[in-house]
């Protein structure tokens, strides 16, 4: 049985703002928490990078494809920061590795979509990094230290792919009508998915209340996404496109757009393992896992053999 003072000393920090730091005190539903979002966010990165990978190599221009390149590397980076917050909470990065391998841990159910042109990496820069952002830099006033230290670098190179994805839709919409059309049907294709990224309606959502009253999370999944189709929705405007949503409308009352019925049966299917790309997803990163084992083990020889510390900018990493 935990000691009521060291709750009411938990507590008490959350209330004034100070962070939870990982030789803390906590509660074990509030690590548990933790593990189970912050794991799912860093599979979610490394996962993501499967669908935009599978355009570097037809990027229209060598511009294109450096950014591509540099985008995919960043989200490589994302998935080690977060990775490494989680360890700080005594699960190990091997645990987390299984529980994503073998189906137990989830990722977003976003990137069991398929890339089917070039524009999709537009897309996915606006839609899918916008509804990121939009989820993540509250995160950075998350409760728990390291994960929100993590979340502030992340967010600032987030920011730079949303851009990136409306630069590239931008100059679609201003080419030829072929050109214009691949824009419009890939946000047509993106734009369902994308507001989904949320989550489940509030009153649908196990963990909402509890992750807000520990200040996980500061806004609700609907909150959020009303959020993100406001500005989603003044922005299409700016590429001469439309999201396709027939009831998307401002509603003057609200000071909010109105919009459609999500479709949360496919929602729910994707999640549970049964999208377009679940299967193929998981089995990218389980090869890669085991292909991979032979430098995992190299490096554990070499470390072995050479246990000196690292020295400088290495050591702080």
């Amino acid at each position: 049985m935990h000691n009521q003072e060291e709750e009411k000393i938990f507590l008490d920090k959350i209330d004034k703002e100070i962070k939870i730091e990982p030789k803390d005190w906590m509660p074990e539903q509030y690590r548990k928490t933790l593990i189970r979002q912050i794991s799912q966010h860093a599979h979610s990165e490394i996962v993501g990078m499967l669908p935009e990978a599978n355009w570097i190599t037809r990027a229209p221009s060598l511009r294109r494809k450096a950014t591509l390149i540099a985008k995919v590397q960043d989200e490589a980076g994302h998935g080690l920061y977060l990775y490494s917050a989680a360890e700080t909470m005594n699960i190990s990065r091997d645990e987390m590795i299984e529980q994503l391998h073998s189906g137990k841990a989830k990722y977003s159910s976003i990137f069991n979509y398929p890339t089917l042109s070039w524009a999709d990496m537009g897309a996915i820069g606006w839609l899918v990094d916008g509804a990121a952002i939009m989820n993540q830099v509250p995160l950075c006033r998350c409760s728990y230290g390291p994960y929100a230290r993590a979340m502030i670098r992340i967010c600032k190179e987030e920011s730079f792919h949303q851009r990136q994805g409306f630069e590239i839709l931008l100059t679609l919409s201003k080419g030829s009508e072929a050109q214009k059309q691949m824009a419009q049907d890939s946000i047509n294709r993106w734009w369902w998915p994308s507001i989904m990224m949320f989550g489940p309606n509030d009153d649908a959502s196990p963990h909402s209340k509890q992750s807000m009253a520990w200040k996980i999370k500061r806004f609700s999944n609907d909150e959020l996404r009303q959020k993100f189709i406001d500005v989603c929705a003044e922005q299409v405007k700016i590429l001469g496109l439309t999201l396709p949503d027939e009831k998307l409308k401002w509603n003057e009352e609200r000071k909010h757009y109105d919009f459609g019925e999500i479709n949360w049966e496919e929602f729910w299917n994707v999640v549970n393992g049964n999208g377009p790309c679940n299967k193929e997803r998981l089995a990218a990163r389980v090869k890669a896992h085991e292909d991979g084992a032979w430098v995992r083990e190299a490096a554990a020889a070499h470390a072995k053999k050479n246990p000196r510390p690292l020295k400088g900018r290495l050591a702080t990493v």
